[in-house]
C-alpha cells in the first residue's frame, strides 16, 4: 500500500500544477497580464481552501451533518471497530446524510484530519456485516491517502466549475451582447469565455478520469483484510448498485468519492471506460473469488482471475513489509465478526461468521429518523405506555397528556 500512499500525494501535486496552468491559460487570454496575477491568486486560494476546508464544503454539498456516538450507537461502534482493524491513530469523524438511497464516502486531508459519512438509507438496508465492509473499505481510502487526492480534486475542480460559469455570465450574458460591436479584442474576449465555460467541465471530468480507479480495488482489498470477511462489502455492494434512485445532493464533483456511483439510470448504464468506478458487478466477484481467504495476496489473484489483467495491485514487498520507519501493527476488536487482525505479516485466513450473525438492518427508519429531529431542536420523550412523542423546541418543558393512556408527561428538554 506504500507505494499507492506516495503516488497519491504525488497526483496530488501534479493536479495541483495542471489547475495552475488551466487558470494561468485562461487568465492570460481573458485579462492578459492582470488575468495572470489573477489565476495565481485565484489558484493560491483554491489550493489553500481544497487542502484545509476540502472536506468541510464536500460535507456542505453532499448535505452531510455530524452525529455523536449517543445518536447511533450502533453506526459508531462499526466505525471504532474498523479504525482499530486498520490500525488509524485517530478516530474519524462520523457523518449522517438524510437520503434514502444507500451510499457511503470519506473525505479529509489526512488520517487525522478525516470523517465517513453513510446516507440514512444505507443503515436501513445493510446489516452489520455489511456494514463492517462499507465502513472498512472507507477507511481503506483514508489509509491510503486517496481522501486526500479526492478531496484535493472535488474542491478544485468544483472550483473550476463555477469559475467557468461566472465567465459565462459576465461576458456573455451580462455585457457579451451588448459589446458585440466593439472591435476583435472583444470578440476574442467573448469567444475565449465561452470556450472557457465549456471547457471547463469536460476537462473536470476528464481529470476525474485521469485519477486511476485502481483505488477502489485497494480499498475493496483492506476491506476484506480488516474484516476478514470479504462477503459482506460483496453483498453491501450488491444492494447499493441495486437502488433504483441516485443520491440526491451527489453531483459531478463529489460522485467519484461515493463507494458506489451515486447516479441511477441512464449513468449507471455508461461504458465503463468512461465511469469514475469499477464495474461493481465485477467487484463483487473478485471479492467472492478470493477463495477462503481475505489477504492481500489472495485478493491480486482473484482480480487477476477476474479481469484477466497481468497488472498487479500491490507491489509483492507491500504484501508484508510494514510502512517505512514503522512496525507491524496488529489490531483487534470485538464485533459481530470476530477479530481483526492489521497487516499481519501472515497471509490472513477467512474467519467463518457466527451462526448468530446479523441479517435485519442496523438501524430502523424511525431511529434514523430521530437523529435529524433532535438535530432540529426536538426532545424525544417515551411514554410508560411505549409511546413515543416528538416535541417541538418551542413547547420548551410543558407537561401534556399523554393521548394513549393518559399519563400526564414531564421531561427536561435541555438534557433530552
Amino acid at each position: 500500500m506504500w507505494q499507492q500512499i506516495r503516488a497519491n500525494k504525488i497526483k496530488s501535486i501534479i493536479l495541483a500544477g495542471f489547475m495552475f496552468l488551466i487558470l494561468l491559460l485562461f487568465g492570460a487570454v481573458l485579462l492578459g497580464e492582470i488575468g495572470v496575477l489573477a489565476a495565481f491568486m485565484i489558484w493560491l486560494i483554491m489550493l489553500l481552501v481544497s487542502y484545509y476546508q476540502g472536506d468541510r464544503l464536500l460535507l456542505s454539498v453532499s448535505g452531510a451533518r455530524r452525529i455523536e456516538h449517543h445518536d447511533l450507537p450502533a453506526l459508531f461502534n462499526v466505525v471504532e471497530e474498523m479504525k482499530i482493524a486498520s490500525g488509524l491513530s485517530h478516530m474519524p469523524a462520523v457523518y449522517l446524510i438524510d437520503d434514502p438511497v444507500p451510499n457511503a464516502f470519506a473525505a479529509g486531508r489526512s488520517p487525522e484530519h478525516a470523517c465517513v459519512a453513510v446516507t440514512s438509507g444505507l443503515l436501513q438496508r445493510v446489516n452489520r456485516d455489511e456494514l463492517q465492509g462499507v465502513i472498512a473499505h472507507e477507511l481503506g481510502h483514508i489509509s491510503n491517502r486517496d481522501v486526500l487526492l479526492m478531496t484535493v480534486t472535488g474542491t478544485m475542480l468544483g472550483a473550476i466549475v463555477m469559475l467557468a460559469d461566472s465567465v459565462w455570465r459576465i461576458r456573455y450574458v451580462g455585457g457579451g451582447r451588448r459589446s458585440s460591436g466593439g472591435g476583435q479584442g472583444q470578440a476574442v474576449i467573448l469567444i475565449a469565455a465561452v470556450v472557457f465555460a465549456i471547457l471547463a467541465p469536460v476537462l473536470a471530468q476528464l481529470i476525474y478520469f485521469a485519477v486511476s480507479r485502481k483505488r477502489e480495488y485497494l480499498a475493496d482489498a483492506c476491506s476484506a483484510q480488516y474484516t476478514r470477511y470479504p462477503e459482506g462489502l460483496a453483498a453491501a455492494l450488491e444492494k447499493i448498485s441495486a437502488a433504483p434512485q441516485q443520491v440526491r445532493r451527489a453531483n459531478r464533483v463529489t460522485a467519484p468519492m461515493y463507494i458506489v456511483n451515486p447516479f441511477a439510470g441512464a449513468k449507471k448504464k455508461m461504458s465503463s471506460l468512461m465511469s469514475t468506478h469499477p464495474p461493481t458487478g465485477e467487484r463483487v466477484r473478485i471479492l467472492r473469488g478470493m477463495a477462503g481467504s481475505s489477504s492481500l495476496d489472495a485478493y491480486q489473484n482473484a482480480f487477476a482471475r477476474t479481469t484477466g489483467s497481468g497488472s498487479r495491485l500491490f507491489v509483492p514487498e507491500e504484501l508484508s513489509a510494514p510502512a517505512p520507519g514503522k512496525a507491524p501493527a496488529r489490531a483487534a476488536a470485538a464485533s459481530a465478526g470476530g477479530a481483526f487482525t492489521h497487516r499481519a505479516a501472515t497471509p490472513l485466513v477467512q474467519a467463518t461468521p457466527p451462526a448468530s450473525a446479523p441479517s435485519g438492518p442496523v438501524a430502523s427508519r424511525s431511529s434514523v429518523n430521530d437523529v435529524f429531529w433532535k438535530q432540529q431542536g426536538y426532545a424525544m420523550v417515551n411514554c410508560e405506555c411505549g409511546a413515543h412523542f416528538k416535541v417541538p423546541p418551542a413547547y420548551k418543558n410543558r407537561p401534556f397528556f399523554c393521548p394513549m393512556c393518559g399519563k400526564q408527561l414531564t421531561w427536561d428538554h435541555a438534557a433530552t
